[in-house]
């Protein structure tokens, strides 16, 4: 797995338990694009309700959905649109920046 150029959009306020939450959340997705089998959509599910918790209002959870797609070239919002839409693997097209 190739590293990764670019920092995680975090906010300062957040607890270690919401940093890994969050941080699980854009891992699973960066799968769903990076690795050749892509993701259990059920993985990405999980985290996704995990990230919920840590940011349960939609304006921020795009904002931050931007900030991650600006940084890496992945989308959370599609990720997890085909997540809910497919059982199995999820496996994204795309690049990363």
């Amino acid at each position: 797995m190739e590293a990764n150029n670019y920092e995680y959009p975090l906010q300062p306020d957040w607890s270690t338990t919401d940093i890994v939450a969050v941080t699980t959340l854009y891992q699973r997705v960066e799968d769903a694009y990076e690795q050749s089998q892509g993701v259990a959509s059920a993985d990405l599910l999980t985290a996704y309700r995990a990230f919920q918790q840590v940011v349960p209002q939609k304006f921020e959870e795009k904002q931050l959905d931007k900030a991650f797609e600006t940084a890496s070239g992945y989308s959370i919002y599609r990720t997890m649109k085909l997540a809910r839409q497919t059982s199995g693997q999820i496996k994204m097209k795309g690049t990363a920046k």
